[in-house]
């Protein structure tokens, strides 16, 4: 498939890492997200998906 294809999302970090546990921190981390308000822009792959369902608490998905 080619990546024009891929349909992407945007992610937000709509709450404080403080409190979270370390693997919380560390998955919001692999998402490019390092402060509150934070938006990337990612392809909507199971990976990606996979990762913001570890947290849904703490991102919201844009699409």
């Amino acid at each position: 498939m080619a990546k024009d294809k891929m349909e992407k999302v945007s992610i937000k970090l709509t709450r404080s890492l403080i409190g979270s546990t370390k693997d919380q921190i560390k998955v919001v981390k692999a998402l490019g997200l390092k402060k509150t308000n934070d938006v990337v822009e990612h392809v909507a792959s199971p990976t990606i998906m996979g990762m913001v369902n570890k947290v849904p608490h703490l991102v919201t998905v844009i699409k």
